[in-house]
């Protein structure tokens, strides 16, 4: 089936219907295209931090996955057709095993983590953050490849609390993964 056009809430029962081949996300119902295929210097950042993460976690209870990779947020007793947040971020940790099924993340992850690009700034800086917060996402980074920095936000309590900014010559520690240190060296080529 195709993707409607018509200006209306979705769920995701209705995204279990549309064509393969354009991704796209679903927020409070409401649909947002993924971009065309990321920028080389977002798929190098995207590697590197894949990498770190995926050599860290291969013998701990966690698990990365990368985009595509289906995360739906606020499903709570919630059948397809009443969830209506359907994301797909760049990567995501998640270290409750009854969280995963063959779609993907039914619930929040420990971690998520957006490179940005100029198409999805706004959403991730904006409607993602938010969504992020709401749903119980502990730790969110916010990664620029243009600029070589990383945002950190932390979730205290209900809302998020910004870290900082860190650049290419800082080294960072992962919160939600104890003894996790990334140089941000090696994540910016």
């Amino acid at each position: 089936m195709a993707i409607p056009n018509e200006k209306r809430k979705y769920s995701y029962a209705d995204y279990l219907t549309w064509s393969e081949g354009k991704r796209h996300e679903l927020i409070d119902g409401e649909i947002f295209d993924m971009s065309p295929a990321p920028s080389r210097g977002h798929q190098r950042v995207l590697r590197e931090l894949s990498t770190a993460f995926s050599i860290f976690l291969r013998d701990k209870k966690c698990e990365v996955f990368f985009a595509p990779f289906d995360v739906r947020l606020l499903t709570e007793n919630k059948h397809d057709n009443e969830i209506n947040n359907v994301v797909q971020p760049d990567l995501s940790i998640v270290c409750d095993q009854e969280k995963l099924d063959d779609r993907g993340c039914n619930g929040a992850p420990d971690m998520i983590i957006e490179v940005l690009s100029p198409s999805s700034v706004k959403l991730d800086r904006w409607k993602k953050f938010h969504l992020y917060e709401k749903a119980g996402v502990k730790e969110y980074w916010l990664v620029d490849p243009v600029n070589e920095s990383v945002e950190i936000h932390l979730l205290i309590g209900d809302y998020y609390k910004f870290q900082g900014v860190f650049t290419k010559d800082d080294s960072i520690s992962v919160h939600v993964l104890t003894g996790l240190e990334l140089d941000l060296n090696q994540i910016f080529l």
